[in-house]
């Protein structure tokens, strides 16, 4: 068998492409904190917040002790985490999702 053709035979390595995992931002519940400075802190700093999405997670905060308010890439949850600590909320540490 020519050498040509043994190299042909033999499978090429293969790049596996892997996802970065993503990471949960996580509120958790505060005996200090309102209702009104949660929402209000939600709606500033997590893209596309809605009001009412911010109050269901408020809620969700308050009777659950923890919402999970957003889900992505590492830099971003750790941009947001730093933001909505720097408000004051309480928060988990970052985790992956």
């Amino acid at each position: 068998m020519p050498i040509e053709t043994l190299e042909r035979a033999q499978p090429s390595p293969r790049t596996v492409q892997k996802h970065y995992p993503n990471y949960k931002v996580i509120v958790l519940n505060d005996d200090f904190n309102t209702f009104d400075h949660v929402a209000k802190t939600l709606m500033k700093y997590i893209p596309g917040m809605t009001e009412s999405r911010a109050w269901e997670l408020t809620n969700q905060v308050h009777y659950e002790g923890l919402a999970i308010v957003w889900v992505g890439p590492q830099e971003q949850a750790e941009l947001y985490h730093a933001q909505l600590k720097r408000a004051d909320l309480t928060m988990a540490p970052l985790e992956p999702a």
